[in-house]
């Protein structure tokens, strides 16, 4: 196909030649109005001198047709999946192509778009067919563009608002999968909290929604953590408060669950799940001290060096031996409230410190009586021993000596000596890793020792040295409950944990810390050990010595045991895995670091996964909580018709029957238009576009031709006027 076409390449710039024409003008209009002889003959080689000056040239093209493009978006989204709608895309996407090259010159491009686990939409942004749809044409132009299909259920979540920011004008044809008269029931979250204060309740919002529209109430299950917590009556449509407590820091997943309604056509939105990061409000700390010492400030300083940690204070000034028989009541300026304290609200504390507190009948016996309820029903107690724990005035001999994790033996050892891990000490997470610690490669090579008989007879264990500046007192005691982390001289145990009822108790049998809080001879981890301690007290679960744990990273399903047991290897180094569908996985766990153990899924499903060991159980949740795109699954064409509409296109429901059958429109190409469909049909633009393979140039004022047609004017013009002189003599 070839096409003819003027061109100008004019020799000076237009507004040189718009000059000259004006003045060209001019000189003509002056020759008229005094009606010279020839006028216009030089009028017509003036006109032809400044159209020489355009260079005008005859350019010829030599063009190839080019193919329409017409797009085919192909929604892959999870609402897709139900019923038979995938069925009637993958039919509709082959009799569409079918048709579609039957009109020959057609380049169709099938644009696969949806949700799916680490694609697009895992930011519960739902189904974005009209992003896909700019990726997929960027590399083609918009004049090119003859048509856009859509293969859809019509949940589509970034429909533009203004049909002009489409980027092209050709028509938009939607066919929506799916039926008429579907049914569904969800679990709509109104309000949602995403933190709560531990111990706290937090109040959900929440709604349960029918379509079509239902009346009879229905039953509202709750759970946290997989445990449940409460059962409701809700009626459709309406909002439901829903107070949930906050049993522990970190994340807490709430489930809210109704049953399915008969031939519903999904029960995944049945289920509503968030998950509530428990945080603690300020930390209320009570700290005791007993005899003055050299530590007892390091306690203070460290609680009040957390603007998180709301601290008090009580302290006893004067040391157990000077009795003068003075009374408690006047042995302070100003008269401490223990009755308050350790009475009415000591349930308020998170943690309470007993620094080288020894019984003086300063606190009577009712309160240490309250301590231990108090640690039983779910309170953390630290005790710091000093000398007195083995004399009989010792803590050990009041109340307290009921959840006391060691019994003293009544020496003292007084000499240097370096605190070590325990072997349970290297599983524990309050002991594992600490600063200065021995390397693995050091544990595993003083392991083969010990198992070649070098160190110690066979058998026996010996703590891990540490890198720390020694202490130089340890109260001497026997181990009666709970776990030893940290071992002092002669092996005997420095640091004792123990679970108490509900609560926690931790015994340092040693008031030498403050020495590497001043950093002598390099001092010690003093921070990170008092941390992690106040955490396992105060029941922060990343410090459970027996803890199951998941997390998702980068499309992975990430599981960690803690445990300070050998896993055996035939039984317990298994975790199952059940996923949102109900398939269940048994994955094996490797060792990775003392106490931990690790394993891995790729996931492939979103939604709630559940893990478990045969004893502990835990819920990680794939991909966004509650995924928009399953918030609403009923089918629909009108979501799409007001754009489909504007842009001359149609939408229509394409199912027809069961398994999947589907009633397609014919598929025609007509020129531009404002309406490219009607009841039984969809047109495709033709957009006429081409593409030039081949230019010829034929310069008309420039070269022989210019030259004789200049000439032939201006002898044209000298003859007439020679003979109009002529004439003129011989009259």
């Amino acid at each position: 196909m070839s096409d003819l076409n003027l061109s100008f390449t004019p020799l000076l710039p237009w507004p040189v030649l718009a000059l000259s024409a004006v003045l060209a003008l001019a000189v003509f209009g002056l020759w008229l109005a005094a009606r010279r002889r020839g006028a216009f003959l030089r009028g017509l080689g003036l006109a032809l001198v400044l159209l020489a000056l355009c260079d005008p040239s005859l350019v010829r093209e030599d063009r190839e047709s080019l193919k329409d493009v017409v797009a085919v978006v192909v929604d892959r989204s999870g609402s897709q999946t139900l019923g038979e709608r995938m069925a009637q895309t993958d039919a509709a996407r082959v009799a569409l192509a079918q048709r579609l090259n039957s009109l020959g010159n057609i380049e169709t491009r099938f644009i696969e778009a949806g949700d799916h686990v680490g694609g697009q939409d895992d930011n519960n942004d739902g189904t974005r067919l009209f992003a896909a749809l700019n990726a997929g044409l960027v590399d083609v132009p918009a004049e090119r563009i003859g048509a856009v299909f859509m293969i859809t259920d019509g949940i589509v979540h970034d429909i533009p608002s203004d049909p002009a920011t489409l980027g092209f004008k050709a028509p938009l044809h939607a066919l929506i999968t799916g039926h008429e008269g579907e049914r569904d029931r969800r679990v709509e979250l109104v309000e949602a909290p995403r933190f709560g204060l531990v111990g706290k309740d937090q109040t959900i919002e929440v709604k349960v929604i029918d379509t079509p529209q239902g009346h009879d109430p229905v039953v509202l299950r709750v759970r946290r953590d997989g445990d449940p917590v409460a059962t409701l009556r809700a009626r459709p449509g309406e909002k439901l408060q829903v107070p949930v407590r906050i049993e522990h820091g970190g994340p807490n997943v709430v489930e809210l669950e109704v049953d399915a309604l008969p031939d519903e056509l999904t029960t995944i939105n049945n289920k509503a799940v968030l998950t509530i990061e428990g945080v603690r409000d300020k930390l209320k700390v009570l700290l005791v001290s007993g005899e003055p010492h050299a530590g007892e400030r390091m306690w203070r300083n460290l609680l009040k060096s957390d603007a998180n940690v709301d601290l008090v204070h009580f302290t006893i000034l004067r040391p157990p031996d000077k009795q003068d028989g003075t009374p408690i009541n006047e042995l302070s300026l100003i008269a401490f409230p223990t009755s308050d304290l350790f009475g009415r609200k000591i349930n308020d504390f998170d943690l309470i410190v007993f620094d080288r507190y020894s019984n003086q009948s300063v606190l009577p016996t009712v309160y240490l009586d309250n301590i231990v309820r108090y640690v039983r029903d779910g309170g953390a107690l630290l005790i710091a021993a000093g000398p007195d724990f083995a004399r009989p005035e010792g803590l050990y001999y009041s109340p307290l000596g009921r959840i006391t994790p060691a019994r003293p033996d009544g020496d003292v050892t007084e000499r240097p000596f370096r605190a070590a891990i325990s072997a349970i000490g290297e599983r524990h997470p309050v002991t594992r890793d600490l600063p200065g610690a021995p390397a693995p490669e050091q544990i595993a090579q003083q392991d083969k020792k010990q198992d070649q008989g070098k160190n110690q007879d066979k058998g026996s264990k010996n703590p891990r040295p540490a890198d720390w500046s020694p202490w130089f007192r340890q109260i001497n005691a026997e181990v009666t409950r709970g776990t030893n982390v940290l071992s002092g001289a002669n092996h005997k145990p420095l640091l004792v944990l123990s679970r108490e009822g509900k609560g926690r108790v931790g015994l340092l049998l040693s008031d030498q810390m403050w020495l590497w809080a001043r950093g002598y001879e390099g001092g010690g981890p003093y921070q990170d050990l008092l941390r992690r301690l106040a955490h396992w007290l105060m029941k922060e679960p990343e410090l459970e010595e027996e803890a199951l744990r998941a997390s998702v990273q980068g499309g992975s399903l990430q599981i960690e045991r803690q445990s300070l047991k050998d896993l055996p290897k035939d039984k317990g180094a298994n975790v199952t895995v059940t996923m949102p569908s109900g398939k269940q996985v048994i994955l094996p766990l490797t060792p990775a670091t003392p106490g931990l153990s690790r394993a891995s899924l790729r996931t492939e499903e979103l939604g709630l996964y559940r893990i478990t060991d045969g004893t502990l159980s835990i819920l990680a949740n794939v991909g966004p909580e509650n995924p928009r795109e399953f918030q609403d699954v009923i089918s629909t064409t009108e979501k799409l018709a007001p754009i489909v509409t504007a842009t001359g296109g149609t939408v229509r429901r394409i199912g027809a029957g069961g398994e999947g059958q589907i009633s397609l429109p014919r598929v025609i190409s007509m020129r531009e238009g404002l309406v490219y469909g009607g009841s039984d049909y969809t047109a495709v633009k033709r957009t006429g576009s081409s593409e030039v393979k081949g230019i010829g140039i034929a310069p008309l004022a420039i070269g022989f031709l210019g030259l004789a047609v200049l000439l032939s004017a201006f002898i044209l013009t000298w003859v007439s006027e020679g003979r109009q002189r002529a004439g003129n003599r011989g009259t």
